[in-house]
């Protein structure tokens, strides 16, 4: 039987915690809101104590609580004596993307008050909580995340986050939606044949044959394709020695539809062979 999971969840107000948390709570995790950090060994020891339970654990902390810091590390670090996989999590977004999340639910932010304006409040938000930032095992920028999205990347994380000492990420998209925030390393393949500019093939994407048989016969395309795998396969034992848990590889053409589709999914198929990593494959501008 697999250890129990101990997830903590954090990040900025605004930033999506409310929604980690329910997914995880879908998925069955034992879920605790707006938990100090003090009482995270007391919370395991009544919930994971018990040697025949079964329950996976989720708690948020964020600015709510003025004992929401304590001594952090520490109570992690308690966390080992019940033989369980614990996880940080942390969830962000720029300034503008929470400043117009706070206009559009008119909600007043944990740290602002009449001398501390809503501006004024994340950024100290954000300063309080740096040091779970920096022992995050998970950061996620979520200012172009649909609730959606979100919710199929913690599902994935839920799932796949301990199974091997490293997730990979390919992530498609198109360059005319925004550039993705969250990637370790971004590829423009706008240069490659677009499939776009044949009738047949433009309502179609990477994901349908045609457009696979058209880009397999571009030379260019799979000179891309080979560049790319050989970089990504010459530094990944490098991130794997380093503690990385989190890998993410976005691979960019025009539209998001075809060109990037097909690579993305190539490079996923050829990395899934690798036992000690994890391979993951999201489409940003497909709805699927």
């Amino acid at each position: 039987m697999s250890a129990p999971k101990f997830f903590i969840i954090s990040g900025t107000s605004g930033s999506g915690k409310t929604i980690a948390l329910q997914v995880l709570e879908d998925l069955g995790f034992y879920c605790i809101d707006n938990l100090p950090a003090s009482l995270v060994p007391e919370m395991a020891a009544r919930v994971l104590g018990n040697k025949t339970a079964e329950h996976n654990c989720a708690v948020s902390i964020d600015s709510r609580n003025q004992d929401f810091i304590g001594d952090l590390e520490s109570s992690i670090n308690s966390l080992t004596s019940f033989s369980v996989e614990t996880r940080v999590i942390f969830l962000d977004a720029d300034d503008q993307t929470l400043l117009k999340r706070y206009s559009e639910t008119r909600r007043k932010h944990p740290l602002s008050d009449a001398d501390t304006s809503l501006l004024e409040a994340i950024h100290k938000e954000r300063d309080l909580l740096q040091h779970l930032s920096d022992i995050a095992d998970r950061k996620i920028n979520t200012a172009n995340t649909t609730p959606h999205e979100l919710r199929t990347i913690i599902r994935d994380d839920s799932e796949h986050g301990s199974k091997h000492s490293l997730t990979l990420l390919f992530q498609s998209f198109g360059f005319k939606h925004g550039n993705p925030n969250d990637v370790d390393f971004m590829f423009d393949v706008r240069c490659l044949p677009n499939p776009h500019w044949h009738a047949e093939l433009k309502p179609l994407t990477g994901l349908d044959k045609p457009v696979q048989d058209f880009l397999e016969q571009q030379a260019l395309c799979q000179d891309m394709y080979q560049q790319v795998r050989d970089f990504v396969e010459h530094w990944l034992p490098h991130f794997i020695n380093d503690n990385r848990n989190y890998l993410t590889v976005g691979i960019g053409c025009t539209g998001g539809q075809h060109r990037s589709v097909y690579l993305t999914n190539l490079l996923q198929a050829h990395f899934a062979s690798h036992s000690d990593i994890q391979t993951l494959v999201r489409h940003r501008e497909l709805s699927l």
